[in-house]
C-alpha cells in the first residue's frame, strides 16, 4: 500500500512538473514555435493513446440550426435500456400526451455501450465560455454541449461505418414512435439571444380534429387526404425532378368556414408539428429567413390571415413611391418623415422576402414542409404570392353545405338521420352559414335539450339568417339605385353645364366677329 500510495503521488508530482512546464511554455516561447510544439506533442500521445474521439456539437453551421445528427444520439441513448443502467445522472423529460417519462444522460455523464463485442464510451460535454466579468450591452455566449464518443482504434471502420449509423437509425426511430407534436410560435428577436434563448417557443400540440370530424364535403376530405399522404411518401420523387420537398396549401374563405381546423387536421393526419408563424413581430426579411432554417422537417408553417398580416396586395411600393414624390418638395414633411422611421419599429417583411421565404433558395434547407396561408379575402393577395408552385393547392372552405351539416349532426347529437333532414337541406340550399353558426346552433346547452331541440334551433336560425340577407340585399339594392340616380343627375348636370358653356363660347364668337365687322365698315 506504502509503495501505491508513493506511486501516486509520483504521478501527481510529474503531471504538476509538466504543466508547469507547458505553461511556461506557452507564455515565453514565440506563437509559431508553439505551433509545432503542440502539432508534435500531439502526434506523441497519438501514439501511445490507443483511443480514438469523436465529437459531434449540438450546433452546426455557425449556430443556424440545432444538429440533427446530436437529437438522434441524444434520442438512441435515452431509450437504449442497457445504456441506461450504466448511467447515474439523468435528466426527466415528459412525452407522449404527458403520460410517459423520458430519461436522459445529464450533463458530464458517462455511459458504455456495445455493438457486436467492441465496448464504446458515450460522454456529454459541454464548452464553458470565458468570462472576463468586464460589463457589456451584449449577451454573452451561450454554453455548447456535445456527445463525445470514444473507442480503440482497431475498430475504427466498424464504429464509424456500422456503429454510427445503427445509433442515427434508432434515434430517428425513436422520435418517430415517441415524438409529442408541438405547436410553436415564433419569438421576437429581442429575445434571441442570452441564456438558453430560442427563436422559436413551443407548446405541446393537443388539438383533437381530424378529418372525419371536419365540416366538409366527403369527396374533398379525400382529395386532400391523398394529396397530403403522397406529398409524405414523395421524397425520392421531390429529388428526381429537382424541387425542395415542400408543398404550399392556400386556405381561403368567409371567417368561421374551419380553416384553422383544417391546419389542425392536416397536422393530425400527418403527425406533423406546426410553427405558427406572426409576421407582424417579424423585422425584416432576414429575421424571416432565420426563423425559416429554424424549422424542422415533418412540420406545417403556418400564416393565418395573410391579408392582414402585411400589406402584402402589392400595391405598396406604388403607394410609397408617391407619397414620396410629395413629400419631397417638403423639407418640413420630409423631417418629420425621417423622425417617423426612427420611431417606426413595425414589420419591414417585404413581398420580395416573403416569395423567397415560401420558394427562394433557403426554403430547401431541411425537407418535408407544408406551407399553408389562410385569408378571408383571396382577391386582396398579390397573385405572385398564390400562384401555383407558390401555393400549389389553393382550397375553397365555403359555407355550411347539407353534406357538412350531416357530418356536424353525427358528431354533436350522435345522430345519422331526422325527418327535420329535409327541411335543413332546403334551408341550407336558400341561407349562407358557415359551419361555426352551424355548429354552435346543434350543440346542447343543458341536460335537457335533445337532438330534435337542437335541430329545432338551427332551422330558426336558418330562417333569421336568411330575412337578415332578405333585408341587407333589400337595403344595398336601395343603395345602388340611390347611387345610380345621383350619378345620372350628375352625369345630366354636368352635360347641362357643358352646353351652356359651348354655347358662351359660341355668342363670344359671333360677337368678335361682329365687332371686326363694324371696325371694317367703319375704315
Amino acid at each position: 500500500m506504502v509503495k501505491m500510495g508513493e506511486l501516486w503521488a509520483t504521478l501527481g508530482s510529474v503531471i504538476a512538473s509538466l504543466m508547469f512546464v507547458r505553461a511556461i511554455l506557452k507564455e515565453y516561447f514565440p506563437y509559431q514555435l508553439w505551433g509545432y510544439i503542440e502539432k508534435y506533442s500531439h502526434k506523441l500521445v497519438r501514439f501511445v493513446y490507443p483511443y480514438i474521439e469523436i465529437t459531434f456539437p449540438e450546433f452546426a453551421d455557425e449556430r443556424l440550426k440545432r444538429s440533427e445528427i446530436f437529437s438522434a444520439i441524444q434520442t438512441y441513448l435515452s431509450a437504449n435500456d442497457s445504456v441506461r443502467k450504466r448511467a447515474s445522472r439523468f435528466k426527466a423529460d415528459v412525452v407522449k400526451d404527458s403520460k410517459s417519462i423520458v430519461l436522459s444522460m445529464d450533463d458530464k455523464e458517462e455511459v458504455t455501450d456495445e455493438f457486436k463485442g467492441v465496448k464504446v464510451w458515450w460522454v456529454l460535454g459541454k464548452n464553458t465560455p470565458k468570462r472576463d466579468f468586464s460589463f457589456s450591452f451584449y449577451p454573452a455566449a451561450d454554453e455548447k454541449r456535445f456527445y463525445k464518443l470514444t473507442f480503440h482504434k482497431s475498430h475504427r471502420d466498424l464504429i464509424t461505418g456500422s456503429y454510427i449509423s445503427h445509433v442515427l437509425d434508432e434515434g430517428k426511430a425513436t422520435t418517430v414512435r415517441n415524438r409529442q407534436r408541438k405547436l410553436y410560435s415564433n419569438n421576437p428577436s429581442k429575445n434571441w439571444h442570452g441564456w438558453k434563448a430560442t427563436k422559436w417557443s413551443h407548446v405541446h400540440f393537443e388539438h383533437p380534429a381530424t378529418f372525419d370530424t371536419l365540416a366538409m364535403e366527403r369527396k374533398k376530405k379525400e382529395d386532400i387526404k391523398k394529396d397530403l399522404k403522397k406529398f409524405s411518401e414523395s421524397k425520392e420523387y421531390y429529388k428526381k425532378i429537382g424541387r425542395a420537398w415542400k408543398r404550399g396549401y392556400l386556405l381561403y374563405g368567409p371567417p368561421g368556414t374551419g380553416k384553422s381546423t383544417m391546419v389542425a387536421a392536416m397536422a393530425n393526419f400527418l403527425n406533423y408539428d406546426i410553427y405558427d408563424l406572426e409576421l407582424t413581430t417579424v423585422k425584416d426579411n432576414t429575421e424571416l429567413r432565420n426563423l425559416l432554417i429554424e424549422t424542422s422537417s415533418k412540420s406545417i408553417i403556418v400564416l393565418e390571415d395573410i391579408d392582414c398580416s402585411l400589406d402584402l396586395t402589392g400595391q405598396r411600393e406604388k403607394k410609397k413611391e408617391k407619397n414620396e414624390e410629395e413629400e419631397e418638395t417638403d423639407p418640413i414633411k420630409k423631417k418629420q418623415k425621417e423622425m417617423e422611421k426612427e420611431k417606426d419599429k413595425s414589420s419591414k417583411v417585404t413581398l420580395s422576402g416573403l416569395l423567397n421565404f415560401i420558394d427562394g433558395l433557403w426554403s430547401a434547407c431541411g425537407g418535408e414542409r407544408i406551407i399553408v396561408f389562410t385569408t378571408n379575402f383571396v382577391d386582396k393577395l398579390d397573385p405572385a404570392l398564390i400562384r401555383r408552385g407558390r401555393m400549389d393547392k389553393h382550397i375553397e372552405m365555403s359555407y355550411c353545405s347539407f353534406e357538412a351539416f350531416k357530418v356536424l349532426a353525427e358528431n354533436y347529437l350522435n345522430i345519422e338521420g331526422h325527418e327535420l333532414y329535409e327541411e335543413i337541406e332546403r334551408m341550407l340550399a336558400e341561407t349562407d352559414m358557415t359551419p361555426a353558426d352551424v355548429a354552435e346552433n346543434l350543440m346542447p346547452k343543458s341536460d335537457e335539450e335533445d337532438a330534435e331541440s337542437c335541430l329545432k334551433n338551427l332551422i330558426e336560425a336558418l330562417e333569421v339568417a336568411k330575412e337578415e340577407a332578405r333585408k341587407k340585399a333589400e337595403e344595398e339594392a336601395r343603395l345602388k339605385a340611390e347611387k345610380e340616380e345621383k350619378e345620372k343627375e350628375k352625369s345630366a348636370e354636368e352635360n347641362v353645364n357643358k352646353e351652356e358653356e359651348t354655347s358662351g363660347n359660341k355668342d363670344k364668337e359671333f360677337g368678335s366677329i361682329d365687332h371686326k365687322e363694324g371696325k371694317g365698315v367703319e375704315n
